[in-house]
């Protein structure tokens, strides 16, 4: 049966995060028919990929990837590889390899952060004890190389390239800024790394290996690096929200386990006396959460912080990226897939308000 042009092109925008008004006329719903046609290619090789022969590492390597997702880095993919000749086997293999190294990053991230649980579902580590949950991070990140390496150099060096930006993200937020650093801009390197590259390698991979255009290429990379920066800027100020049924989790829960964010970063800046007060009693709580302190102490703190001037420096900082990342599209043709990197763009302000 033929799908409604209304129902055309739901399942695409609602893993981007954007109403399917997006694909209206011929042209869009074309569109969306191709990159979702493409995702059941890629979910249907995952299933047969994550598989692994070996018994005792079966079930952890599947384990997340069955938790569910939205797929948005294989979607991305494919969507840029409309820019070419579409849904190629390399483009296929490309997204599922992402994917995987997006998977194997939350086995890791989930150990390093001590979370409780992942995509609805208790974390890997909380299942089968932290060496498991990272060896099953480090066997994704070995089946995604396998799959890169079918397709030449060029895949082999974006998946090394990519996978050297997550760990150095990773160790960056883990050790801090150094003497000299600016904690800013240290900070934003961190996200830039740790979220934005593999998104960047989406965009651009999907360029990359259906043939589109070369000139094409690096405005995808820095398109997607800078989504994946404004992502996580706002997801600081979303951290903050005073809707736990909105957000899934307790208001400023990174904060109250002593993770930066970007509010507290430009707090952490500010000379005057209110700024320096409210920051050192943040600063005293999370101490005092750590010693084993009910992590409510700090509720009064994170609600003035909610309300200071640098949390909406933070969400003006995070849509000032939003926007470069949507002028980075200007050499592409105007037309569907344009519109929709656009849009899925513009969702994530959308997002916080």
């Amino acid at each position: 049966m033929t799908s409604s042009p209304a129902a055309t092109g739901s399942r695409l925008a609602s893993r981007l995060g954007f109403s399917d008004r997006v694909f209206v006329g011929p042209a869009a719903r074309k569109l969306a028919r191709e990159v979702e046609a493409g995702l059941d290619l890629v979910e249907e090789g995952l299933a047969v990929d994550l598989r692994i022969a070996d018994s005792i590492a079966d079930a952890p390597s599947r384990y997340l990837y069955e938790a569910g997702g939205k797929r948005v880095r294989p979607v991305l993919s494919l969507l840029t590889a409309q820019l070419g000749a579409g849904n190629v086997p390399a483009v296929i293999d490309i997204a599922k390899a992402l994917e995987m190294t997006h998977l194997g990053s939350l086995y890791h991230d989930d150990v390093m952060d001590g979370a409780d649980r992942r995509r609805g579902v208790p974390a890997a580590q909380t299942v089968w004890g932290n060496n498991i949950a990272i060896l099953t991070g480090d066997l994704l990140f070995s089946r995604a190389s396998q799959l890169m390496s079918r397709h030449g150099d060029r895949a082999i060096r974006l998946q090394a390239d990519t996978f050297e930006r997550l760990v150095l993200g990773q160790m960056h937020e883990t050790v801090g800024p150094q003497e000299g650093d600016d904690p800013v801009e240290f900070y934003i390197q961190v996200l830039a790394d740790k979220t934005g590259s593999l998104i960047a390698a989406a965009t651009q991979a999907g360029a990359i290996f259906s043939g589109a255009p070369a000139e094409y290429e690096v405005p995808l990379r820095n398109y997607g690096e800078k989504v994946g920066v404004a992502f996580q800027l706002l997801d600081d100020v979303i951290d903050l929200s005073a809707k736990p049924e909105d957000t899934g989790k307790v208001p400023g829960t990174d904060l109250r386990a002593g993770v930066p964010t970007m509010p507290s970063l430009l707090l952490s800046v500010e000379t005057d006396p209110e700024s320096t007060a409210l920051a050192a009693e943040i600063d005293a709580g999370v101490q005092r959460i750590a010693a084993g302190e009910d992590p409510a102490i700090l509720d009064d703190a994170l609600a003035r912080l909610r309300d200071h001037a640098v949390t909406r420096k933070t969400l003006d900082l995070a849509r000032s990226w939003t926007q470069g990342a949507i002028d980075e599209l200007s050499v592409l043709p105007k037309g569907p897939v344009r519109d929709a990197l656009t849009r899925f763009a513009e969702s994530l302000a959308d997002r916080s308000s």
